[in-house]
């Protein structure tokens, strides 16, 4: 949407929100979009597929890097791009250029041969620290360290340098081996005042800026108090639980998330930044609210932070949810369809929609993020909570 004006654009992102809240949301409780004041160059992870290119001097051929064609794994040459932060472009060109120095042949995905498949580069927003994983086709890395010492002199911001193994026919970028190659293997950045480990695998999110303008906003939202207690589902490596309990003090954490490897990074965050109430759990979310809800252990109020993928939450998490019944939800989403359709659900439980604010995380697209915030009480659609505080399974 480059050649749409930003203001356009963020008028036609308040029009879409309040379009798909009509009926649920009540007049002024939909808040204004958060744009951004230079929405350029604010992508601070860049992933570059290698693909073999034509065949110069000597049947060599060119490493060809870009971004593929819409719906297509065919890649399309391109020298910069206005999203993309420019040091990570800066790193992309350098590793072309160290490629074809070394002779490192770009991955082939029709054949299945050749050895450098992607470069991932994340840039630390506030720290400047680059961290450039290596995707290979093989565990072998010949002329590592000549290639790594090359990449930090052409671009000195590099910090670390990981490679990571992945032989499998696939389309997913990353595999499951990794070894690092230069550096500590991880870099830190700053966020709302606390600083954060990310990793090759870690997930964090790409707009830096407009993170810190919606975690801000979910903080409010949620009107923290002294001795709350704040449960963070899906909370990957704990950002925005650990921004809540920094921002707001005075509350206890509790974060969960499936994936081992986030809530290890998430107890060497809370570590760092020196949270000390906080306790992150590897456990399903929805067993673990359920869990929650039959021990009945927390005390003072609890406020459910929840931020599920694209797909939107399940029925069994939104069940789990209500069963708990905490005293305010925010609900955090990078896809405000399946969001409303989810506070529909959590309407027919008992609770009210408060506000709905809208963050522009990527100008020039059509996404948008929201911050949704429910309290307890009559539902919206003026069902009253069910005696066993279950979600009604009944289709919207």
């Amino acid at each position: 949407m480059l050649d749409v004006p930003y203001r356009e654009q963020l008028a036609s992102k308040d029009a879409m929100v309040a379009e798909l809240y009509s009926g649920i949301a009540e007049p002024g409780s939909i808040r204004p979009i958060l744009g951004m004041d230079d929405p350029r160059h604010y992508r601070d992870k860049v992933i570059a597929p290698f693909v073999p290119g034509r065949k110069g001097p000597g049947g060599r051929r060119e490493v060809l890097t870009g971004m593929y064609a819409k719906g297509t794994h065919r890649v399309v040459p391109t020298e910069g791009c206005l999203l993309e932060n420019e040091v990570a472009q800066k790193v992309v060109r350098a590793v072309v250029s160290i490629m074809n120095r070394y002779g490192v042949e770009p991955y082939d995905e029709d054949a299945g041969r050749g050895f450098l498949r992607h470069a991932v580069v994340r840039v630390g927003h506030e720290s400047g620290e680059v961290l450039v994983t290596l995707v290979t086709n093989g565990d072998e890395f010949p002329h590592s360290k000549s290639f790594c010492r090359e990449l930090v002199r052409r671009v000195p911001q590099v910090t670390t340098v990981v490679q990571n193994v992945n032989t499998r026919q696939t389309n997913v970028v990353l595999g499951g081996r990794e070894r690092v190659l230069y550096g500590p293997g991880f870099i830190l950045d700053t966020l709302c005042g606390l600083s954060f480990r990310i990793s090759s695998g870690s997930f964090y999110q790409v707009n830096s800026q407009q993170t810190e303008a919606l975690y801000r906003s979910a903080v409010q939202l949620a009107g923290l108090r002294d001795g709350d207690t704040v449960v963070d589902a899906y909370c990957g490596t704990g950002t925005i639980g650990l921004v809540a309990a920094s921002l707001a003090g005075g509350v206890a954490l509790v974060g969960v998330d499936s994936a081992e490897s986030s809530i290890r990074d998430a107890r060497k965050n809370a570590l760092h930044n020196g949270v000390e109430d906080a306790q992150f759990v590897v456990a399903d979310a929805s067993d673990f609210l359920k869990g929650m809800a039959v021990e009945g252990k927390a005390s003072g109020r609890v406020v459910l932070f929840m931020d599920p993928p694209r797909t939107g939450s399940s029925p069994e998490f939104l069940d789990a949810a209500a069963s708990l019944r905490p005293d305010r939800i925010v609900y955090v989403s990078c896809n405000p369809r399946t969001q409303v359709r989810d506070v529909r659900r959590l309407a027919d439980a008992g609770y009210v929609l408060d506000a709905v604010q809208p963050v522009d995380m990527f100008p020039h697209t059509d996404h948008v993020e929201c911050v949704a915030s429910l309290s307890f009480g009559k539902g919206a659609f003026g069902s009253q909570s069910q005696g066993d505080g279950s979600v009604d399974s009944r289709e919207d």
